[in-house]
């Protein structure tokens, strides 16, 4: 069926609930790109993000039967709260399936709205399912999150806004990813007008449905995604999202959870609020384009598209951001244990700050120093690293590392005689009461774990890395309890710094 998406974003029914959002100049982040950055502050809206234009949207066009039957949704979040807002003021009532991995706050406020929710499974296509099961038995109608016209030309009303806002040359637009509701009406709209524009889309490095749809051709299902950007944690993209991206976004840009980190860091520096992850993915890509197209002088524009933050979850963002924006540098040296080689270290560091330093000595010639720097670019880590090993140190630059990132920078301490037979393996898994101990209760009583490193980020995934004796002769019951577990797991074996603190 031809949907004409220009007469739909220009008639939808959205301010009844939303607000015009302003388009703000970022200062301290366009100074830093040497280009213009303005914020399309979504996150301003009433329930701190965009999803309540679509939802009002198609609810306002439901017959009153329909809306007296009540409506139901599957969400992470931010659409749970744009159709419990539409409810309320519909007067009708709204039952929203959330995974159960959803942040609290993001439930709390759903249900502050009057609406009812039912928690189920650890992801949005687990809710999705079991909400279109309670669809059919309850006589209810669905409110799709991404893949309904009505729900795309809501959200494309923020592309309207835009242009009307900003009437100057536009270099690029760049807007998350999740399902692609956002992008579709944002792309449709502008594309139609002013269609120099680049529409730039984005997504988490490991949640890139649409990405790799578009490069093979035809939708694809992810097995897995990441779960630190919640808000568009969705294995397979729309059918008509799918269609209207392939006509109208220009790239997508992958970015990584360091990089989404710096991002909400840099836009609370200029606006003094606190994005969520998947709010602050525009941004980061903005950045990374600006770097890699060595641009100069352009307007760019970032949708800021949700603030529905767990509070919890800050004090991890506040440890990546530093890496993500290249700030720090993390070093693993080796230095001979004689005298005066701490110092003459220390006199190479120069007058950079310390973010961390841990030594340890290694046995009678060798002692490891595990340090944090702060770096001004990359560029000058690895100089540092030249540097430390022209001196006849030895130098292991772990900054990307993330078993460092995430474990080791918090648990150095030095090499085991006991343990014999040990394996290491990060594990990662769905941060719900009695995760951990179906971990521990699914080993084998025959095996000794002989190092743990548990640590809550306020995440909605737990991580944990683990140092396991199984005798050789068990190497296949290791392997089916890793097949059968459930949860993502990396081998860290052979990683040089484990070999060199803990192994």
């Amino acid at each position: 069926m031809y949907c004409d998406y220009l007469i739909q974003i220009l008639t939808a029914r959205v301010y009844d609930v939303a607000q015009e959002t302003p388009l703000e100049y970022a200062p301290n982040l366009s100074a830093r790109l040497n280009n213009q950055l303005l914020l399309k502050r979504e996150d301003m809206q009433s329930v701190f993000s965009f999803k309540l234009r679509g939802a009002y949207n198609k609810m306002v066009q439901l017959s009153p039967d329909l809306l007296a039957q009540g409506v139901i949704a599957a969400s992470a979040g931010n659409h749970a709260q744009g159709v419990a807002l539409a409810a309320d003021r519909l007067r009708t009532r709204a039952i929203i399936v959330m995974p159960i991995t959803t942040p609290q706050v993001k439930v709390d406020a759903v249900k502050s709205r009057g609406g009812v929710v039912v928690l189920h499974g650890n992801t949005y296509d687990d809710a999705y399912s079991y909400a279109r099961q309670l669809e059919a038995e309850k006589g209810l109608t669905f409110i799709h999150p991404f893949d309904d016209p009505y729900v795309i030309a809501g959200q494309g009303t923020i592309g309207m806004e835009i242009l009307r806002q900003y009437q100057q040359p536009i270099h690029a637009i760049f807007v998350a990813i999740g399902g692609g509701g956002l992008i579709s009406g944002i792309g449709a709209y502008v594309k139609r007008l002013r269609p120099e524009i680049k529409v730039i889309g984005v997504e988490p490095v490991d949640a890139d449905a649409m990405s790799q749809s578009l490069k093979a051709g035809h939708r694809v299902r992810l097995s897995q995604v990441g779960l630190f950007a919640d808000g568009v944690a969705v294995r397979e993209v729309g059918e008509e999202t799918f269609r209207l991206c392939q006509q109208y976004v220009d790239e997508i840009i992958l970015v990584g959870t360091d990089d989404t980190c710096a991002a909400i860091k840099d836009v609370f520096e200029d606006t003094r609020s606190i994005l969520e992850p998947a709010g602050a993915l525009a941004i980061a890509a903005a950045k990374a384009y600006a770097e890699r197209e060595q641009i100069q002088g352009k307007t760019l524009i970032a949708v800021a598209c949700g603030a529905n933050m767990n509070f919890d979850r800050l004090r991890f963002v506040a440890e990546r951001a530093e890496l993500g924006e290249r700030r720090e540098a993390i070093f693993a040296v080796t230095i001979p244990e004689e005298r005066g080689s701490l110092r003459k270290f220390c006199e190479l560091i120069g007058k950079h700050n310390l973010t961390e330093f841990n030594y340890r000595i290694a046995d009678a010639k060798t002692a490891h120093i595990f340090v944090g720097v702060q770096i001004q670019n990359r560029t000058d880590a690895s100089k540092m690293v030249e540097t430390f090993q022209a001196h006849g140190f030895e130098t292991l630059d772990l900054t990307d590392d993330e078993l460092t990132k995430l474990h080791l920078r918090h648990m150095v301490g030095g090499h085991s005689p006991l343990a014999y037979n040990e394996l290491l393996y990060r594990f990662e898994f769905p941060e719900r009461p009695g995760a951990l101990m179906k971990f521990v209760d699914s080993m084998s009583l025959n095996w000794n774990i002989s190092l743990f490193h548990y640590r809550n980020n306020g995440a909605d995934y737990g991580r944990i890395v683990v140092g396991i004796q199984v005798p050789p002769y068990e190497m296949q019951e290791w392997q089916a309890f890793l097949d059968t577990l459930g949860y993502r797991y990396w081998d860290e074996n052979k990683n040089p710094a484990y070999k060199l603190f803990l192994g």
